[in-house]
């Protein structure tokens, strides 16, 4: 015989009816959520801060991809909400677990600049070191990276720390039989782990109306018995302030959250695909005006929490890394094919020397 949850319990699960916000587009304050206590002002002012060089960090990497410096570059312009509401609700040895979107988030976790980029520029899989950074390497196929972080969070369950791992997946990802596997798993073993699904509504071009028949995302939580909760992704308030309250959750030992955040893709897919083929600019033109770096800054100069002194130093710190970008982006890098047999195993196997020495005795014929 079957448990039976009961009636209280399993609306505890289920996400908001609407998204959860705190500001509207015009940067006004909404009604406040009762179930959210408010981040602080000197939060919100960090939060803005991150925001305004995220977006400049972004927009200098999409023009090194146009510029052919970077193989690829996937704009998250439009996400910085998302991204820096993720980054700012974890503590220093809590974990990020990062899409190939994520660069703004990652960059803010304090990895390097250009260390983020040596992905995308192809110089190698991940530039930096994740077990320094307590940042996973960037994923570049669809939800692999949920089971890792399932994992993970599980491992540190069961060794006693206090950690949370964040997840960070798009929708997507959703339709990935990895994502349902790692809700599964990350319930029963109540795992310390949080999904984020920023919900950017294309999956490169597919639209979310052909990807799920779900009111929303979020509630595909309850199906797994998962914590749930949808929030306005464009509002960096209300996403610091659910984020918080899912990582306080799983840190405490009450199992995953899935939180789905309603953003939107201002750019393309990558600095290869071109939008107007699957969506008209009307509709761009719609969710530019929920911009979250200048909803915030709205909502913050009304209230005078923020400084006209404050906001050219945040852009003066941005146009910093920018420069910053610029220069060590042209520095030239010598690849080693030798290279590639490194940190592939903690010990590398036979075969592998094997082949190793192959490769370097074709170079030498040629050298010689």
């Amino acid at each position: 015989m079957s448990a039976t949850l009961p009636p209280q319990t399993v609306q505890a699960m289920l996400p908001a009816p609407a998204p959860v916000c705190f500001v509207t587009e015009s940067g006004k304050a909404a009604e406040a959520p009762a179930d959210y206590p408010a981040p602080s002002d000197e939060l919100l002012r960090e939060a803005y801060r991150r925001m305004v060089v995220g977006r400049r960090y972004d927009e200098q990497a999409t023009a090194l991809a146009k510029q052919g410096r970077l193989a690829v570059y996937p704009s998250s312009r439009g996400q910085e909400a998302c991204q820096i509401g993720a980054a700012l609700a974890l503590r220093e040895h809590d974990w990020l677990v990062p899409t190939y979107r994520d660069s703004v988030a990652v960059h803010a976790r304090g990895v390097d600049p250009v260390q983020v980029l040596t992905l995308l520029r192809g110089d190698w899989h991940c530039g930096y070191d994740p077990a320094a950074t307590r940042v996973a390497p960037q994923c570049t196929p669809l939800a692999t990276q949920l089971l890792h972080a399932t994992g993970m969070a599980d491992g540190m369950r069961r060794k006693g720390e206090d950690g949370v791992v964040l997840a960070l997946v798009g929708d997507g990802g959703t339709s990935e039989g990895d994502f349902h596997e790692a809700l599964n798993f990350a319930a029963v073993f109540r795992a310390p782990v949080v999904f984020l699904v920023q919900n950017n509504q294309y999956a490169i071009s597919v639209p979310l109306a052909r990807q799920t028949a779900a009111p929303a995302l979020a509630y595909k939580g309850i199906g797994y018995g998962v914590h749930a909760e949808q929030v306005d992704g464009n509002d960096v308030m209300a996403v610091l302030a659910v984020m918080t309250a899912a990582v306080d959750h799983a840190r405490r030992g009450d199992g995953p959250v899935l939180v789905e955040a309603q953003t939107y893709r201002v750019e393309p897919h990558t600095d290869s695909d071109d939008p107007s083929r699957y969506r008209d600019e009307e509709e761009t033109l719609r969710w530019a005006a929920a911009d979250p770096v200048r909803r915030l800054e709205t909502y913050l100069r009304d209230r005078e929490v923020l400084t006209e002194r404050d906001v050219e130093t945040a852009q003066a710190e941005g146009e910093a890394v920018a420069a910053d970008v610029r220069g060590r982006i042209d520095l030239d890098q010598t690849p080693d094919p030798l290279a590639l047999f490194d940190h592939v195993y903690a010990e590398p196997t036979p075969q592998l020397l094997e082949q190793r020495d192959q490769l370097a005795a074709e170079m030498k014929e040629r050298e010689d």
